[in-house]
C-alpha cells in the first residue's frame, strides 16, 4: 500500500502529521505547496508544487498532480487541506483510481471550509473534527479533534 499525503504547510501539515503512527506503516510520500524546511525523515519523501490561492495556478496544480501521481501512483491520497487537496483528488480519482481520504480542518468549527465543501463530494472517506459540522456532512464521520 502506498499513501500520498497532500497538504499545505503550517497547520494543515501539523494536523496530518498526527496520523504519522498510521501512515508510517506504509510506503508514503508528501506533496506540499510551499517550500519549507523539512525534517530529516521528510527530505527524500516530499514533492513540492506551486502555491495556488484559488487562482489560475489551480490548472498548473492539476498538471503537477498528474505528473507526480503518474510517476508515484498511490493507493490512497490523504489530506487535511487546503488548496492542493482538490487537484490531487480530481486527478487521483479520474486517472489513477486512488481512494481519497479527507479530514476537515480543526479550524472549521461552526461552518465548513471551502476545501471541505468540495472534498466532501470527491472523498471516499470524509471526516470532520467538530460535531457542529454533522449537518453539513451527513455522510461524513465525526472523528473528534486531531490535536
Amino acid at each position: 500500500m502506498k499513501v500520498c499525503i497532500v497538504s499545505s504547510s503550517g497547520g494543515h501539515l501539523t494536523e496530518v502529521k498526527t496520523f504519522e503512527r498510521i501512515y508510517k506503516k506504509y510506503n508514503y510520500y508528501f506533496v506540499l505547496n510551499y517550500q519549507i524546511e523539512l525534517s530529516a525523515d521528510m527530505i527524500s519523501r516530499t514533492y513540492f508544487i506551486t502555491h495556488s490561492e484559488r487562482d489560475i495556478k489551480f490548472f498548473l496544480n492539476l498538471y503537477e498532480a498528474f505528473s507526480i501521481l503518474k510517476k508515484d501512483i498511490p493507493n490512497v491520497i490523504l489530506s487535511t487541506g487546503a488548496g492542493p487537496a482538490v487537484p490531487f483528488a480530481i486527478i487521483g480519482k479520474l486517472f489513477f483510481k486512488c481512494k481519497i481520504v479527507f479530514i476537515e480542518t480543526i479550524t472549521a468549527v461552526e461552518k465548513p471550509s471551502l476545501t471541505g465543501k468540495i472534498m466532501y463530494f470527491l472523498s471516499d472517506e470524509f471526516y470532520y473534527q467538530w460535531p457542529t459540522l454533522q449537518k453539513y456532512f451527513p455522510r461524513g464521520k465525526y472523528g473528534g479533534p486531531l490535536i
